[in-house]
């Protein structure tokens, strides 16, 4: 099995299909070979929306994601690791918790919808791959 954690946006592009980002969001969430991992910080990315402005499918769309997803469990000891590594590669807040908590329980692979000219491919020790190259 692959484990995998998603960034917000690939959850997003998969339930929306907006763009040429959604095929291949949606391919990927159906992949057998794969568990995915996350974090409370990624279900506060993408759930209170669609609960606040009444959108139910999207809300059930994202809850059934996590209720399959292994949760990443969130403490001071992750949050100072997050800070190491926005300081080391120049990331955003909401990213570099997500990259701490991957890198914390050794996912194979962090897929964002994010360009590779992004911050979050400078971290090290992190298998990154964008959403489009992923077969």
């Amino acid at each position: 099995m692959i484990r995998t954690f998603l960034d917000a946006g690939v959850l997003i592009a998969a339930f929306r299909s907006i763009n040429a980002a959604s095929t291949p969001a949606l391919t990927l969430l159906d992949d057998p070979e794969r568990v995915f991992v996350t974090t409370h910080f990624v279900r506060l990315e993408v759930l209170p929306k669609p609960l606040y402005f009444r959108r139910p499918t999207e809300a059930e769309f994202y809850e059934a994601f996590f209720a399959s997803a292994e949760f990443v469990e969130v403490s001071q000891a992750l949050v100072s690791e997050a800070f190491d590594e926005a300081r080391r590669a120049g990331l955003a807040a909401m990213d570099a918790l997500h990259v701490a908590a991957a890198k914390r329980v050794g996912v194979d692979e962090f897929i964002t919808v994010e360009r590779p000219t992004k911050p979050v491919f400078r971290v090290a020790g992190l298998t990154v791959r964008a959403l489009e190259s992923v077969s």
